[in-house]
């Protein structure tokens, strides 16, 4: 529905219709199938980390699912299902599908730009302070860095592919 439509109390409830594979996400969204598209590209991603880090080391580990690295970005896939399902109910030429692709393209920028070369930095800020002899000062007071902070271009591409996917099937579907 595009914003500058208005429903009416009689029709409204006609034309707001879903089935019940997508009720139930945008549902969990507050009812708003946009938020449900995120959200669900949001959990597909993590789920798909999770299954490679389980392949990987043959373990699960929960907490990962929160993380910030991983085969696909969870965040590319979340703004850019976020900014089909707002391009699909708006309209291509509306003013909130232009906010929604300028997020997604500012954070897709920042994943695989600045906090993914802000990791590679901590990983050489890491390994010149445990070069350092046991009796330097900084020694009692590091704390590791997190060097696993962003995505290659390639993860961060695989997400917004499975964020476009996402909104597209649930909006082919409403």
């Amino acid at each position: 529905m595009r914003s500058t439509e208005m429903l009416t109390a009689a029709g409204g409830a006609a034309a707001g219709t879903t089935t019940p594979s997508t009720a139930s996400v945008a549902d969990l969204a507050g009812g708003v199938p946009s938020a449900g598209a995120a959200l669900l590209a949001f959990a597909i991603a993590n789920f798909v980390n999770i299954l490679s880090i389980w392949l990987k080391e043959k373990r699960w580990d929960a907490r990962k699912f929160l993380i910030s690295s991983g085969v696909i970005s969870s965040l590319s896939a979340t703004v850019a299902s976020l900014a089909v399902a707002v391009g699909q109910q708006e309209g291509a030429d509306s003013s909130v599908f232009a906010l929604a692709l300028v997020f997604s393209a500012v954070v897709m920028y920042d994943a695989s730009g600045v906090r993914f070369h802000t990791g590679r930095q901590a990983a050489l800020l890491n390994q010149i302070v445990s070069d350092l002899s046991p009796e330097h000062p900084i020694i009692s007071t590091f704390r590791p860095l997190r060097e696993f902070l962003g995505h290659s271009p390639f993860q961060v591409f695989a997400g917004a592919l499975v964020g476009c996917t996402v909104a597209y099937l649930m909006g082919k579907s409403v």
